[in-house]
Order: structure tokens, then C-alpha cells, then sequence
């Protein structure tokens, strides 16, 4: 990732000469709510109507599901997104995925995960925890999963975009804006800000 430039302008770069592929990497933010509010409302009519699930067992389980993705966003942030090889190409690679956001980080069309990338993602967690989890289990845990995944975003786009009034998210823009223009070494969660602190990364605020 580069670490002297950062981009004030609003503008997408471009960086695919296939117009198909440079379309594929910008999304509007309220897209991965039209994608994905369905599937949360199918799994909760999976757990409760057709599994017929105790409430309280549905309850526990998406609280889990919302509890690991959490731990998930931290790791994706800071070992998967922030992770640059020495190699040339995947330098490039690192730059699709999270170094233009870095490099450019007012583009609201590249604020939210396209579903070009979230949807692979996503299919290839679900297969994971149905093949961890007990029978069945998987519905409510992945409604939960999804349904923080689906506030990442959100908030993402609004520590960019919005300005708060309130007390709480005014600390956690200010949290993610130091990940941007002070250290990208430090401030991995962005939707949450605890396991940053349980693994000494978060920043010295004064």
C-alpha cells in the first residue's frame, strides 16, 4: 500500500481498461442491502417456519453468528486486506482489494464490497460454518453473520460520508479516520472497535 498519498478528490479512478471489470469494482452503498436483506429474511424463514426452531435457540444462535463476524472483520482487515506480498502482481492484487480505498478513500463507489467479490465470499463462509455447525444451525447463525456484515458496510460508508452529532459515532469515525491519516498499522475494526483493543491494536487516543 502506498503510504504517502492520499487522495482529498471524491472521484473514482479508473483502474481496468475492460469497462466490464472497472464496472464490476464500483457499487452504489445501498446495493449489498438489496442483495443481501433477502437472504437474511430466507434464513429466518428457514429457522423459525420450516425448521419450526425453538425462538431462544434461534436467538443464540444469530447472536453467535453476529458475535463471530466481528472477530471476522478484524482478521479480514488487518491479515487478509492489509496484507501486501513483494511480488509485483500481488502488489496489484492489494491494490484492488483495499489499496485504492486507502489511496482514495472519499470514492464513495468503492466504500462497500461489490458483490462481484462479496457474494464468492460469502458463499464460501456459508459452505464452511454448514460443515462446522450442527444441522440446521447454520440458518440462524448466518442470518446473524450476514446481518453484521450488512452494518460493516453501512457504517463504513457513513464514517465517510456523514457527519455525527452524536458521541458514540463521532469516536468511531475519529477511530477509523486514524486508520486512514495517522496509522494503517493500527484501528483494524471499523464497525467495532473492541478486538482492537483485546489484540493492542488499537490507537493512543489523548
Amino acid at each position: 500500500m502506498k503510504k504517502n498519498f492520499v487522495s482529498n478528490s471524491s472521484a473514482s479512478i479508473r483502474m481496468f481498461k475492460s469497462d466490464l471489470l472497472e464496472g464490476l469494482s464500483k457499487v452504489k452503498y445501498y446495493v449489498p442491502l438489496i442483495v443481501y436483506v433477502p437472504v437474511i429474511a430466507y434464513l429466518f424463514y428457514k429457522s423459525i417456519w420450516e425448521v419450526e426452531m425453538p425462538v431462544l435457540s434461534f436467538i443464540g444462535w444469530f447472536l453467535f453468528g453476529l458475535a463471530i463476524w466481528t472477530i471476522t472483520e478484524y482478521v479480514l482487515h488487518r491479515f487478509v486486506f492489509h496484507f501486501e506480498p513483494e511480488a509485483e502482481w500481488g502488489k496489484k492484487i492489494h491494490f484492488i482489494f483495499h489499496g485504492v480505498h486507502h489511496d482514495y478513500p472519499n470514492d464513495a463507489n468503492r466504500l462497500v464490497m461489490p458483490p462481484s467479490a462479496s457474494i464468492p465470499m460469502a458463499l464460501g463462509f456459508y459452505f464452511l460454518f454448514d460443515w462446522l455447525l450442527p444441522h440446521t444451525m447454520v440458518y440462524p447463525f448466518f442470518s446473524g453473520f450476514i446481518l453484521g456484515y450488512l452494518f460493516y458496510d453501512m457504517v463504513h460508508y457513513a464514517l465517510h460520508h456523514a457527519n455525527f452529532k452524536n458521541s458514540f459515532w463521532k469516536r468511531l469515525k475519529h477511530h477509523h479516520m486514524l486508520h486512514h491519516y495517522s496509522d494503517a498499522t493500527k484501528g483494524y475494526g471499523v464497525s467495532w472497535t473492541f478486538w482492537d483493543k483485546i489484540f493492542q491494536s488499537n490507537f493512543d487516543k489523548k
